[in-house]
Parts: C-alpha cells; structure tokens; sequence
C-alpha cells in the first residue's frame, strides 16, 4: 500500500473508534474510488446497510463537486422515505472538503442532520 492509503487507513481507525451508528441514528460513511463516489446508511449495531446509494446510477452529465452533492440529496431522500431524519458522519478518513463537504451539505439541505 502506498503511503498516503496508510494515513487514510489510519485517519478512518480513529474516526471508527468514535462514530457509531444505530437503527434511530445510522452511520453515513464515504468512500471514493478515483472514478466513483460511493454513500451508504449503516447500521453498527446490527451490522446492516440501510440505504446506499453511488454515482454509478445517477444519470446527468455532473462531475466532481455537483455529481457529490446530487449523491448527497439522493441518500437524504431514500432516509427520509425510510423515515430516518438523523445520521453519524463517517467521512472514511478523507479531508472534509470537495466531494465529501459537498455531499454531505446536499444531504443536509434534503433534510438529514448530523
């Protein structure tokens, strides 16, 4: 592994040992591939994704920031139609800003909180 997927893997162990979600509070957790945005809804305590939702099945010729903040909308609404309002943030250990800032501002503007 490269050195900068070691820091990563490190940043998300500490963020790990912190964040956790429940069935009333999910965990909203990142990950990025260097072509695709992927969210999921997870459930720690019973180990179960609620929801997931990625850009591979977003039609539209965004890209980048505005393709995270469509995914960020799209993982709010499928919350919300499975009424949940409230979430844990798990950035996954990236830096809080481009893609990650951007999906998450769209999930709160939709209406999920965290």
């Amino acid at each position: 592994m490269l050195k900068k997927q070691i820091q990563r893997k490190s940043r998300h162990a500490r963020i790990r040992a912190r964040v956790h979600g429940t069935a009333e509070r999910p965990r909203l957790l990142i990950f990025r591939s260097n072509q695709h945005l992927y969210a999921q809804l997870v459930d720690d305590t019973t180990g179960r994704v609620i929801a997931a939702v990625s850009d591979l099945k977003l039609k539209g010729k965004k890209m980048g920031v505005e393709l995270a903040r469509v995914v960020g909308v799209a993982l709010a609404k499928e919350a919300i139609r499975r009424k949940i309002s409230k979430a844990v943030f798990d950035r996954g250990g990236y830096k809080y800003h481009g893609q990650v800032a951007a999906l998450a501002q769209g999930a709160r503007e939709t209406g999920l909180t965290f």
